[in-house]
């Protein structure tokens, strides 16, 4: 009959041989991943040429007074208030109908357009024409755009 099993002995290796055994993984990892390896240590050399490692060695080494620079930068007035006017105006693009957006912008194209045609023509517009483009419907319509913006506009600068 077998005798009962009363301890169990834990096999625990020696530094030397952990290490060994890392070593064993780290050589099968890099012979099957040579491609990589040689691509990361060319990438390695490329940035240690061109001072980029030693760049960066830097300004892990002066962590704290970087992040205490661009805190700085981040906080002064100029970033806050473009923060704050980008926040402003993606909240009022996010309200606009987008389908309204692209006829404007593409109004505003057209138009731009047309006013470089007339500036490369050098035309001059008397008020007799400026009067009957009035009548032109094109323009009536962007006219009466134009007056009831300006009237928006006005009533909430009150």
């Amino acid at each position: 009959m077998a005798t009962p099993i009363n301890s169990i002995r834990k096999n625990v290796l020696t530094d030397e041989q952990l290490t060994e055994q890392k070593l064993d993984s780290l050589k099968q990892l890099v012979s099957e991943n040579d491609s990589a390896v040689q691509q990361i240590l060319k990438l390695v050399g490329e940035l240690d040429s061109i001072g980029a490692l030693e760049a960066a060695n830097k300004m892990l080494e002066a962590k704290e007074e970087v992040a205490n620079i661009a805190l700085g930068q981040l906080t002064s007035k100029p970033v806050t208030n473009m923060i704050n006017n980008m926040m402003g105006a993606a909240g009022a693009l996010a309200s606009l109908d987008p389908a309204v957006t692209e006829k404007l912008v593409g109004g505003l194209m057209s138009g731009v357009d047309e006013a470089n045609k007339a500036v490369a023509e050098n035309d001059k517009i008397s008020t007799f024409q400026l009067v009957r483009m009035m009548k032109d419907p094109d323009v009536n319509r962007a006219m009466n755009f134009g007056i009831h913006f300006l009237k928006g506009l006005g009533s909430n600068l009150k």
